[in-house]
């Protein structure tokens, strides 16, 4: 074989080669830098739907990290985290639960990332002829809120009192998801739940706006936790909660800006 033709064959040779590892590699999602393993994030109830979501997109952006989310209210949350439950995140539906735990020394430099705001909620049909705030000082009706040491219960307790109105609740409930759940199995005639809820629960309930919601707007704070057994992934869970993707998501199930 001639010198020139040795030297076709072995450039042709070569050429398939690097083709033939070129077609091997598959497109990868690479975690960002320092993120791995599992994230551990304790968020408010009203936070399931959107932060369920942000929790799979982050995923899909870094290969192999794993976000657990612990959903409740966020009174419950706070004292789990101070009696030391392990977490990365803290994302609490009230400022007052994020100053538990900053004050506890389990925190710190929380960020404020959304707000949200009460709305009345019927089941479909309106069966109960719910027509405004009045209605929750009816005994004839039956009706739900939160807990007044949850935030949706705090809330709550400030709308009655900037509309002069002494509630009769039926039922008190530990966080917001339960008041819903007794408005969509028409449980009760009416609650007072955030307006994201309304929206998340679809053609199950339907909602009414009063203006004395204005005078309760709940601001949502997060932080890292101080012994996260993952800081770095919690951060940037954080950071991402609060980026740009982040916003789209949360305004997209009807939070507002802080």
């Amino acid at each position: 074989m001639s010198r020139s033709l040795r030297a076709a064959v072995l450039a042709a040779l070569t050429a398939v080669s690097l083709a033939g590892c070129g077609s091997d590699e598959e497109p990868s999602t690479k975690p960002a830098a320092g993120i791995s393993g599992d994230i551990t994030v304790f968020a408010a109830a009203s936070l399931t739907e959107s932060f369920t979501e942000l929790g799979k997109q982050f995923e899909g952006e870094n290969s192999g990290v794993k976000v657990t989310f612990n959903f409740a209210g966020s009174s419950a949350l706070s004292k789990q985290i101070n009696d030391g439950a392990p977490a990365d995140v803290f994302a609490s539906a009230a400022p007052k639960n994020m100053d538990e735990v900053v004050d506890a020394g389990n925190a710190s430099d929380p960020k404020d990332f959304v707000s949200n705001t009460l709305m009345i909620a019927v089941p479909k049909g309106n069966p109960g002829g719910i027509k405004g705030l009045a209605d929750f000082a009816d005994d004839a009706k039956k009706i739900g809120l939160c807990a007044p040491e949850v935030p949706c219960g705090a809330a709550a307790d400030k709308v009655f009192k900037a509309a002069g109105i002494t509630p009769k609740p039926d039922t008190l409930e530990q966080d917001v998801k339960a008041v819903l759940t007794k408005v969509s199995l028409g449980e009760v005639d009416a609650a007072l739940v955030y307006k994201t809820d309304v929206q998340s629960a679809g053609d199950k309930v339907e909602g009414i706006e009063f203006p004395e919601a204005a005078d309760a707007v709940n601001v949502y704070p997060i932080a890292v936790l101080k012994n996260a057994p993952n800081a770095d992934g919690g951060k940037a869970f954080m950071d991402y909660v609060l980026s740009d993707k982040g916003e789209a998501v949360l305004t997209k199930a009807g939070f507002d800006k802080p």
